[in-house]
């Protein structure tokens, strides 16, 4: 029971990548037995660690039995009843729509949707280890960075269990979960960068990241706003606008050197971008150092 107290206590508000949970309740039962058919306004999801009973959704009735987990959507009656009774745990939680993004509010409105609301689940699943272990660190707050690692935890946890029931989120299973997104534009940023003299299409990128480029162009504009080659134009850009002022290179070497294929090209797209050629930005910058030395 000191887990559930932790959890209510600290992990009730969860925001990460775009998207603000409020946690109402996390919930521990060693057994549950029968409850009254009701509805709440939000979302509750529940795991069935031993016992086995049923779930009414509406008018269905599904079987429940250990690593079952089922998902309670908004406004929609339900109710559990089990004779012997369930060891349970479960958390209830709703999306606050006016600090998330569109992509999040577009997926808890499928979320409400969703048709498979029981399944069953390996107890080495993403979801069945994270809610374990989730459950084990709630009891360590002596450790240090203990609230961090339980709000970390906490989320991960939610996204997960999203990614179990909500259809687009099992499509693209981890590729194309919104908890990814955030590490995979992170890590396509250090490749872009790390490799401007390089051709870097969209296409071999993706590869390299192990997604499809249709998902890699899509975390580029949910995230960021751009497209995949207006960013990697920009980095062209902006790296070539630091050596022209760090360095002494040839136009011709930094036009090598940030993947551009021509020097006439390089000059256009530089020029276009910051209003001067290469060879006039470099020549401003040199006078501007000298100016202000001498003034100094």
């Amino acid at each position: 029971m000191s887990s559930k107290l932790t959890l209510n206590q600290y992990a009730n508000r969860l925001v990460q990548y775009g998207s603000a949970f409020h946690v109402h309740y996390w919930g521990v039962m060693p057994k549950h037995y029968d409850n009254l058919l009701h509805k709440h306004s939000f979302f509750e999801i529940c795991y069935v660690l031993d016992g086995k009973g049923s779930y009414i959704d509406e008018t269905t009735t599904y079987e429940l039995e250990k690593n079952t987990m089922f998902f309670s959507r908004p406004e929609v009656l339900h109710q559990i009843k089990s004779e012997e009774g369930l060891a349970l745990v479960y958390v209830a939680f709703e999306l606050i729509n006016s600090e998330s993004s569109e992509e999040w509010n577009k997926i808890m409105k499928e979320a409400e949707q969703c048709s498979e609301i029981v399944i069953n689940v390996e107890e080495e699943s993403t979801a069945a280890l994270l809610w374990k272990s989730l459950l084990i660190e709630s009891k360590k707050n002596e450790k240090a960075f203990f609230e961090e690692m339980l709000t970390n935890l906490s989320y991960s946890l939610i996204v997960s269990l999203l990614q179990a029931f909500v259809p687009s989120l099992k499509k693209d299973n981890h590729n194309s979960s919104p908890e990814t997104s955030p590490s995979l534009l992170n890590v396509a940023k250090l490749h872009i960068k790390d490799n401007l003299s390089g051709s870097l299409k969209l296409t071999d990128v993706a590869r390299h990241l192990h997604i499809s480029g249709r998902h890699l162009s899509r975390i580029f504009v949910s995230e960021l706003g751009i497209s995949y080659s207006e960013f990697v134009q920009n980095e062209r850009v902006q790296r070539a606008a630091t050596l022209l002022k760090t360095t002494d290179l040839s136009i011709k070497d930094i036009a090598e050197e940030t993947g551009f294929t021509s020097v006439h090209y390089f000059t256009r797209v530089f020029t276009s971008a910051l209003r001067h050629s290469p060879g006039r930005f470099r020549s401003l910058y040199t006078d501007l150092k000298e100016t202000t030395y001498k003034d100094e």
